[in-house]
C-alpha cells in the first residue's frame, strides 16, 4: 500500500489527521485474555501443557500482558497458573485475575503471578441482584482487596464489572478509591457487549474528564469488550482513540457466549489503519491463532477476520484477475504480513485469464478456444458438485461439531449430585 501511495495511486483516507482522534495514543499494550475469558468458551478445558505452550506463544508474538487463569476456580487451575509463573515468560507479564475476595487474591500470590486484576461490578443493577450489596459496601470490600494486594507488592488493577451500564458518578467514585488504595490501572468492561463505538467514546471521555483533572488519577486505562452486538472490536478501537493504551483481547474472538474482542483483528487494525505500535512481531499472528484453535478445538468460521481460511482466498475471476496484475487489489495487506499465503479457490466464478495464468506456470500450451473450454468445464463441474452437496451430510457434520463441545451434561450433572448428596 505504502508504494502506492507514494504513487499516487492509491489514496490512505485512514491518515487524514482530521479523522484521527487527538487523544490516539502513539503505543498500545496488548493484554491477552485467551487463557482466561477465552478458556471460558463453553465446552473449552485446556491442560497445564496446552496453557504453557499457548502462554509460550503469546509471549513469543510481542504480547505484553498475559491472564493465564482464575486461580481461584480451583487447585489444578491454581497449579495451571502456578506451573507459567514459573516458566518465566521474556517480555510478557503474567497475570491472574481475582474476584474483590480476599481467599481470591491471596490465591494468586501462591500461584506466583506479577500482575492481579481485581474485579467487582459497579452497576446498581449488579449490585443489588447479583453481589446483594450497597456502592459502600462494595467499595469498601474493593479497598480491602487493592491495599492487601499491594502490600504483597502486587501490580493491582480495578475492572469495573459491566462499567458501560453504570452510574457516571458512582463508576468514577469507584475508579478514584480504587487509586486512592493504590490500583495501578483501571479498566472499563462492556461486560455484555452493550454499547456502540460512540458511546464507548463518550465513556472513556466522561472518565478522563472526571479523574484526569488530578495527576495522581491520571493512570493508564484498559477496556474489556464482549462481541454480543459484533461490536467487540470497534468498541475496543473506540477506546482507544481516546486514549486507552490497553485493549483486552482474546485469541480468534474467543471468550463467553459470543466471545471478545479478537487478538488478531485489534493488533492488524491498530498496526495498518491507526498506524499505532502494539509491539507484536504480526507474521507470527498466523501460528498463534491455529495453535489456539487447535487447542480449544473450536473451529474458525472460513470468513474469520485475518485467521480464517477464507480470508486470503479468491474465487471471482475478476479478483483473480486482479490479484495477478497487483497484490493489492483486492487485498488490504499482503498475507505475508500475518503469516499466510495467498489462495485461490476454482470454481463457478473462475475467470479465463486465471485459467491462462495456470496453465502457463504449468508449462501447458493451449490455443484461447482451449482456455475457454477448460474454463467453461471448471465452471460446470463446481456447479454439478454443489447439485449433489447433500444438506443432510451438513445437518449432520453441524451435529458433529457440537459434539466436540465438552461439558457436564444435565444427566451426569444429578448422577454426581446423587452419589454425593
Amino acid at each position: 500500500m505504502e508504494n502506492l501511495e507514494k504513487a499516487g495511486l492509491a489514496v490512505n483516507y485512514n491518515k487524514v489527521p482530521d479523522t484521527k482522534s487527538k487523544s490516539l495514543p502513539k503505543r498500545v499494550y496488548i493484554w491477552d485474555e485467551t487463557l482466561r475469558d477465552g478458556e471460558q468458551t463453553p465446552g473449552v478445558a485446556l491442560t497445564i501443557d496446552e496453557k504453557i505452550e499457548i502462554a509460550k506463544k503469546l509471549d513469543e508474538v510481542g504480547t505484553a500482558i498475559v491472564a493465564v487463569g482464575f486461580p481461584a476456580v480451583s487447585e489444578e487451575e491454581k497449579k495451571a497458573v502456578a506451573a507459567i509463573a514459573k516458566e518465566g515468560l521474556s517480555k510478557a507479564i503474567v497475570a491472574a485475575p481475582a474476584r474483590a475476595v480476599i481467599s481470591d487474591v491471596e490465591a494468586c500470590i501462591e500461584a506466583g503471578v506479577k500482575e492481579v486484576p481485581i474485579f467487582i461490578a459497579t452497576s446498581d443493577f449488579r449490585l443489588k441482584y447479583q453481589l446483594r450489596m450497597t456502592r459502600e459496601e462494595m467499595l469498601e470490600r474493593l479497598v480491602e482487596c487493592i491495599e492487601f494486594g499491594k502490600e504483597h507488592g502486587l501490580i493491582i488493577d480495578y475492572i469495573a464489572e459491566d462499567a458501560t451500564r453504570s452510574d457516571m458518578e458512582f463508576l468514577c467514585e469507584a475508579y478514584r478509591t480504587a487509586i486512592d488504595a493504590g490500583a495501578d490501572k483501571i479498566c472499563i468492561a462492556d461486560t455484555v457487549g452493550f454499547v456502540r463505538p460512540e458511546v464507548m467514546k463518550h465513556i472513556v471521555r466522561q472518565i478522563k474528564e472526571r479523574l484526569w483533572s488530578k495527576s495522581k488519577y491520571k493512570v493508564p486505562m484498559s477496556v474489556h469488550c464482549h462481541d454480543d452486538f459484533g461490536l467487540a472490536t470497534a468498541n475496543t478501537l473506540a477506546a482507544i482513540e481516546e486514549g486507552v493504551t490497553y485493549p483486552q483481547v482474546c485469541v480468534n474472538a474467543y471468550g463467553e457466549r459470543a466471545g471478545n474482542a479478537a487478538y488478531e483483528e485489534i493488533v492488524m487494525a491498530l498496526e495498518e489503519l491507526y498506524g499505532i505500535d502494539t509491539g507484536v512481531e504480526t507474521e507470527k499472528l498466523f501460528g498463534l491463532s491455529k495453535l489456539v484453535e487447535r487447542h480449544f478445538v473450536v473451529p474458525l468460521p472460513l470468513h474469520k477476520a485475518i485467521s480464517g481460511d477464507n480470508a486470503f482466498t479468491h474465487s471471482s475471476g475478476i479478483h483473480s484477475h486482479g490479484q495477478l496484475t497487483h497484490s493489492m487489489t483486492y487485498e488490504p495487506i499482503s498475507p505475508n504480513l500475518v503469516g499466510r499465503r495467498r489462495e485461490f479457490h476454482l470454481g463457478k466464478f473462475v475467470g479465463r485469464h486465471f485459467v491462462e495464468y495456470l496453465l502457463k506456470m504449468g508449462g501447458v500450451k493451449a490455443t484461447p478456444d482451449q482456455a475457454r473450454e477448460i474454463t467453461d468445464r471448471v465452471k460446470r463441474t463446481h456447479e454439478e458438485q454443489k447439485k449433489t452437496q447433500s444438506k443432510v451430510a451438513f445437518d449432520k457434520m453441524k451435529e458433529d461439531l457440537k459434539g466436540l463441545r465438552t461439558g457436564v451434561s444435565e444427566r451426569e450433572f444429578w448422577e454426581i449430585v446423587f452419589d454425593v448428596v
